[in-house]
């Protein structure tokens, strides 16, 4: 694979290589000191002097080198990226909404308050509990966020020294005994049975004293879903636990079950997975937290609440686990899914789920002849496939992954659950048309013929991404995290055109 080399911004343009010219300030200027003055600042920072063209090109380059969810299909399991509607993003930029300040007072951000607590409502009756915070920004800080307050909730009734494990199932995310581990408790890990759901002498037989929660996700990570799980939460509560629902598949049950009604004490919701709000990259993501009733006065401080028509934040809330975020979590997030929930209602949301449901079953019923199925039962919005049937060719998932790139699509979520040998976990998501489904389907349908007829293609894949592929192991080991020069010489002055 030949492709022309590509330079980083400081290694375009040259002196004199500027954009658009601001207007002189009107307001009186105060002089920063002769260390910081502007040409001193910019020689010692070697900041890129680069032209509008050149910055709006490199970046728009930028974003064509990688996939993501408005280049193609995305099939990550329990990652749920799916398409997120421009309408969203257009009403989060409106100046009232983009430039509210989070300092302001209460008067001067009723707007955002009111965002945030119809949001607390919608989720809370879509989850089916009494309460919910926006404060944690992500899956994962909701977690912690959870146990934080179930840890208050035992030791309020004087057991939080006794009651330090938690239950987790072998399929768990790897988050969940990340988080147990924060707040300071212990993990406890039991098998799963013949159909990868809890096995419940295992769960019986590491409930007692000790016990301060079972986490499960629901489904769980094999798109399979408890069929005892009322029972489980029973087991849980008669042992004085209390139960964790980890909230990273709730796009299969929008509209259709309520986790509340299920038993669950607890649960965050990824507004970044299940509500179509901005996914990967890093962020911004969100993690609200739900609460049965008698866990609402532990929920992060301050709380919005409502007086008389006007919103304020109360602080009165000496019960709770105090913040978890640095202001009420990530705005424009919130109110992105605020739009999609509002836009949608209630059938909408049920049809998302429901489509979600059968896309996964018809691209697992697809793929069951030329992949093994470790769980053929019916799934609900992901399923877990093997490509353990590949190695006498010799060929393994990682290549699988790797090769789907030259389709057009990323790969699915490989070698997870750790349950299932070279798993590919696949979750295409309700905002995929047939049309993409069946252009995954024939991708992996080739991918496994050419593992077969000519293995050497899949192990040298990809062949048409900027980069090919990496010496992983020593990518890791040979870490470069800066910017060397290459020598190149640069323009020594820019021509008229690009000078402002």
């Amino acid at each position: 694979m030949t492709t022309m080399p590509r330079r980083l911004l400081i290694e375009q343009g040259g002196p004199g290589h500027r954009g658009p010219a601001l207007p002189r300030c009107d307001v009186p200027t105060r002089p920063v000191t002769e260390h910081l003055r502007g040409a001193r600042l910019r020689a010692e920072l070697r900041l890129p002097e680069v032209s509008e063209p050149e910055v709006v090109r490199h970046f728009v380059e930028l974003s064509t080198l990688n996939h993501h969810i408005d280049r193609g299909l995305y099939p990550l399991g329990s990652c749920t990226m799916k398409h997120n509607p421009k309408i969203n993003d257009e009403i989060a930029g409106l100046a009232g909404f983009a430039l509210a300040h989070p300092l302001g007072d209460d008067a001067a951000n009723q707007g955002a308050l009111r965002v945030i607590r119809e949001l607390e409502k919608a989720l809370a009756a879509i989850s089916g509990f009494a309460a919910v915070s926006t404060q944690p920004a992500a899956g994962a800080q909701g977690e912690m966020t959870g146990l934080l307050m179930i840890r208050a909730h035992h030791r309020a009734r004087g057991e939080g020294e006794t009651r330090r494990r938690v239950i987790v199932p072998d399929s768990a995310h790897g988050t969940n005994p990340a988080s147990v581990h924060l707040v300071g408790y212990e993990t406890v890990v039991i098998p799963s049975e013949a159909h990868a759901t809890v096995d419940l002498d295992a769960l019986r037989g590491a409930l007692d004293e000790r016990a301060a929660a079972v986490m499960l996700t629901v489904p769980n990570t094999l798109g399979l879903f408890e069929p005892r799980i009322r029972e489980i939460t029973a087991l849980a509560h008669a042992a004085g636990a209390q139960v964790y629902m980890d909230g990273a598949n709730m796009n299969a049950l929008v509209g259709l079950v309520r986790p509340g009604d299920l038993g669950f004490d607890v649960m965050h919701i990824n507004l970044h997975k299940t509500f179509s709000t901005p996914h990967g990259g890093g962020g911004p993501g969100a993690g609200p937290v739900a609460v049965a009733a008698h866990l609402e006065p532990y929920l992060p401080a301050p709380r919005v609440v409502e007086r008389d028509g006007r919103y304020a934040l109360d602080e009165d809330r000496p019960r709770s686990i105090g913040r978890v975020h640095s202001f009420h979590g990530n705005f424009g997030i919130l109110l992105r899914a605020l739009v999609y929930v509002s836009t949608l209602g209630p059938e909408g949301l049920r049809a998302v789920s429901r489509t979600a449901i059968l896309n996964a079953n018809y691209l697992m019923r697809r793929l069951a002849g030329r992949y093994d199925l470790p769980h053929p039962e019916h799934c609900m919005h992901e399923f877990v496939l093997s490509g353990r049937g590949l190695k006498r060719h010799g060929v393994k998932t990682l290549d699988v992954a790797k090769r789907l790139l030259d389709f057009g699509v990323h790969a699915p979520t490989v070698y997870f659950p750790l349950i299932v040998d070279e798993a590919l976990m696949i979750e295409p998501t309700e905002t995929e048309t047939l049309d993409r489904l069946d252009h995954f389907a024939a991708a992996m349908e080739r991918i496994a013929d050419e593992a077969a007829a000519n293995p050497q293609t899949l192990l040298d894949a990809p062949h048409t991404t900027p980069v090919g592929r990496l010496d992983e192991a020593r990518a890791a080991r040979e870490l470069k995290l800066h910017w060397a020069s290459s020598g190149a010489a640069r323009p020594a002055a820019a021509p008229a055109s690009a000078r402002g």
